[in-house]
């Protein structure tokens, strides 16, 4: 389990995530914000500081985002 930013961070790439996280498990993609899910401990600080909601635990991303768990890993090399 981890925790995956979807579609409202393209474009958006507001960097507040990336400040709060301990692990530094958050990366700059071209289009969007990215979470390595091998990295990520589920703390859920990264969470509540995007201002566009684009950031769910993956037991909670809608079903208009599932793809994103993907690209997430796909971003991440994995």
């Amino acid at each position: 389990m981890t925790y995956v930013i979807v579609e409202p961070c393209i474009g958006e790439k507001n960097s507040s995530c990336v400040d709060v996280c301990p692990v530094s498990c958050i990366y700059e993609a071209e289009e969007m914000y990215y979470i390595n899910p091998d990295e990520c401990i589920e703390c859920g600080a990264c969470e509540p500081e995007c201002p566009v909601n684009a950031i769910f635990h993956d037991s909670a991303v809608p079903d208009e985002g599932k793809s994103y768990t993907e690209k997430n890993r796909e971003l991440s090399g994995l």
